[in-house]
């Protein structure tokens, strides 16, 4: 098992995957609304791209597109295929604390979050050897949350006006 941690301001641009001290990954978006997003894994560099209404995630490489995922705010599940293998996005919780790639039943990558609103940081467990997707799987699992706190921030935000 290799454990990986990750760490991001809420609402900055920037978050960084490292190992121990040394830092193996990172995702930087153009602005904090931004649907753009470039990344960094273990020296191979991917761009995603989200839709306007959050409801789509695609990785993809200089050349071709990786992996689509189509989300849900109301399903704790999403799927993706990548390299033909079909892996299964869970999300463990209401707060989105805890959420896991599985591969056949099996859990092969899990996120944890450890702080909600001031700053965002946690850990990546992989127990797994896909390496060939898991680079994928950790920058889409990452991205993917920073979408649902924008969307539960929104949904806050609104009902603040409302209150008001």
């Amino acid at each position: 098992m290799e454990r990986l941690e990750w760490y991001k301001g809420i609402l900055g641009t920037y978050l960084e995957i490292t190992r121990g001290e040394e830092r193996v990954g990172s995702v930087r978006w153009q602005n904090l609304f931004s649907n753009k997003a470039v990344a960094e894994f273990r020296g191979k560099v991917f761009y995603l791209n989200r839709d306007i209404f959050l409801s789509r995630l695609e990785i993809s490489d200089e050349k071709t597109l990786l992996g689509r995922l189509t989300i849900n705010l109301f399903n704790p599940r999403s799927d993706v295929v990548i390299n033909g293998k079909r892996f299964e996005l869970v999300i463990k919780n209401f707060w989105q604390s805890r959420w896991s790639w599985n591969f056949n039943g099996a859990e092969i990558i899990t996120f944890t979050s450890n702080e909600f609103i001031t700053r965002d940081k946690g850990d990546i467990e992989l127990f797994s050897a896909c390496n060939e997707e898991v680079e994928i799987l950790i920058l889409l699992g990452l991205v993917l949350r920073n979408q649902f706190v924008l969307v539960i921030l929104l949904i806050l935000i609104l009902l603040l006006l409302v209150i008001l």
